[in-house]
This record gives structure tokens, C-alpha cells and sequence, in this order.
């Protein structure tokens, strides 16, 4: 079993959009499909996804949720870092050595906990 797919939820699809478009330009994801409700970037094993609920309640993220993206370089990571940040999210640990991996954290517009690390 290997995992397929990771949906964060968002209040403002626009935004959410126009935050990963930009986060994820010059990496290999790509936007692959979008509908009123829903946004997919697909990777060489997974899809990310971002998406309006279903239930139409407000979007929220979970207490220690957090989705991990391993990056080629500690260059990337520290760039991914920065750009997410530049972009209007929020820092929640400047890249550094942490166990065996180099990493960064940082919250995006739905406050959504995104970690870059390189193994």
C-alpha cells in the first residue's frame, strides 16, 4: 500500500490556487485539473489536492496535521521555504538540521502545515 493522494481544505480557492501555482513553479508538480470545488497538482507518485468541503463548513486544519514534501536539495528547501513565506504564508521553523533531515515549515493561507525537507 503506498499513499495516493492529500487533500487540504481552503476558504478561498483563488488564493489557494494562485499560492501553490506560484509555491510549486520551477518543481515537477503540475496543476493538472480544476473545478469550482477542487484543484489537483499531480507528482511522479501522488496527487495533492486542494478543495472546498464538501460539507460546505468552513475549512480548517487539524492540530498536528502536517504534509511533507521531499525536495531534491537543501537549496530547494530553503528556496520552497522563502517562497511560501513571500507569498503570504507564515514561518514555523527556518530551515535547518533536524535528525536525519534538512528541513523548513511554514503555514499557507488556510494555515495549513506544510514541511520541505531533503533526506
Amino acid at each position: 500500500m503506498k499513499m495516493s493522494y492529500t487533500v487540504l481544505g481552503t476558504n478561498n480557492m483563488q488564493a489557494a490556487v494562485e499560492f501553490y501555482n506560484a509555491l510549486f513553479d520551477h518543481t515537477t508538480p503540475y496543476q493538472t485539473s480544476q473545478t469550482e470545488r477542487m484543484t489537483f497538482w499531480l507528482f511522479e507518485d501522488f496527487a495533492f489536492a486542494i478543495a472546498i468541503p464538501f460539507d460546505k463548513e468552513p475549512a480548517s486544519n487539524g492540530n498536528g496535521t502536517m504534509i511533507g514534501f521531499n525536495v531534491e536539495s537543501r537549496e530547494e528547501v530553503i528556496r520552497l521555504h522563502q517562497k511560501a513565506i513571500d507569498l503570504g504564508g507564515t514561518c514555523e521553523g527556518e530551515p535547518h538540521e533536524k535528525g536525519i533531515h534538512y528541513s523548513a515549515y511554514v503555514r499557507d493561507l488556510d494555515n495549513n502545515k506544510l514541511c520541505f525537507f531533503e533526506s
